[in-house]
């Protein structure tokens, strides 16, 4: 038996863009403009600021940090 695998960041963003309207882009962007660096500090910013919900805030802060690697 296979231990189950976490979804992709990237398999959120056609949801997130239809919920929310807007091109993940854009998040992205915003993300990266934030002077907040810790992933946490970057969920709860989403979360409160911009309404996004908890998963999505989570994939796209996850999608945005893995890439300034």
């Amino acid at each position: 038996m296979t231990a189950p695998t976490k979804p992709n960041p990237a398999s959120y963003f056609p949801s997130i863009e239809k919920k929310y309207g807007r091109p993940v882009q854009e998040w992205i962007d915003l993300i990266n403009s934030s002077p907040l660096t810790k992933h946490m500090e970057l969920v709860n910013w989403l979360k409160s600021e911009h309404g996004l919900g908890h998963g999505h805030a989570n994939a796209l802060v996850a999608h945005t940090l893995a890439g300034r690697k």
